[in-house]
């Protein structure tokens, strides 16, 4: 803990210098600073949380690595445009100041605003999905348990990732996890998955730990907690093991429960619940996706359609 604050302090005041920049050489608002102060101050602590202590050698792929962080948590594409603007001028000051040899930011196309809807794969291809993991493998049995435990409570994957045991209920059928802004919610969990999640529990998950005191529900093999980057690369090995031509991410797995909930007839308050959104205008924007599907599905089928 105190090398990490160590290290913050070694970040911190470049990002202070920058910000007295903005206010006194730029003009810019106070409400601005503090903006641009919360987006960089959130990038240094993923930064710091992945053992980069400096931004001395800050990498191309440091921001690109944050961005799909971010991305995979869900932000709005308005919050992913600001704070890829408030990286670059930060990396911009850097390096005119001399604090980094050359600008990482160069050439990083920053995203287009605009409603965008999320990826969202058939029932049919999740269940190939699912089917993929090798269950008769410790670290099959625990990629199908995750996998299953994702669709079946559309977790955001550090959610998922942050799981102990004592936060899965076998009886009652249910799983406790903190959301954003510390919020817990319980989210149901059906058959398959604690069907999965027991096989794992009682199997593999023994072999994999390390520590009889781990209380992490999905370890890697080395027997610590399986960390959201590790989780990614699970989820595309057992994509691409699946035939699929694009990328699947963890948030594939969240916008398709929200959407083939909708489509067999769930109320959206419902969706609401287990998503953990804190305004039902978010869960709002998968009433489009079905109507959207609906509308292709009936110019497909239907003889008069066209």
């Amino acid at each position: 803990m105190d090398k990490q604050k160590t290290a913050k302090n070694k970040i911190d005041p470049l990002i202070e210098e920058f910000l007295i920049f903005l206010s006194v050489e730029r003009g810019l608002s106070k409400n601005t600073v503090i903006s641009y102060k919360f987006d960089l101050v959130a990038f240094a602590d993923f930064l710091l949380h992945n053992s980069i202590t400096g931004f001395a050698d800050l990498t191309r792929n440091d921001i690109v690595d944050y961005l799909a962080f971010v991305y995979e948590e869900g932000k709005a594409a308005s919050t992913l445009s600001r704070q890829m603007s408030a990286i670059k001028s930060f990396c911009h000051f850097l390096a005119r100041e001399g604090h980094i040899k050359a600008d990482p930011s160069l050439n990083l196309e920053t995203p287009k605003l605009g409603q965008t809807f999320p990826n969202v794969i058939s029932q049919d291809e999740i269940e190939a999905l699912l089917a993929q993991p090798d269950a008769t493998t410790p670290l099959g049995q625990r990629d199908k348990a995750m996998l299953e435990l994702l669709y079946a409570t559309g977790l955001r994957v550090s959610e998922l990732v942050g799981l102990n045991i004592a936060d899965i209920n076998m009886d009652l059928g249910y799983a406790r996890c903190i959301g954003k802004g510390s919020k817990e919610r319980i989210v149901p969990v059906g058959s398959y998955a604690l069907t999965a999640l027991e096989k794992y529990i009682k199997g593999s998950r023994s072999n994999l730990c390390n520590s009889k005191s781990s209380q992490a529900l999905f370890l890697n093999w080395r027997g610590g907690r399986l960390t959201r980057q590790g989780f990614w690369q699970i989820l595309q090995g057992h994509a691409r093991s699946s035939g699929f031509q694009y990328e699947i991410t963890p948030h594939t797995l969240r916008h398709s429960l929200a959407t083939h909930m909708l489509e067999n007839g769930a109320d959206l308050r419902v969706v609401q619940e287990i998503l953990g959104h804190a305004d039902i205008s978010t869960t709002q924007i998968y009433t489009h996706l079905t109507k959207d599907r609906l509308r292709k599905v009936y110019d497909t089928s239907h003889p008069r359609a066209k």
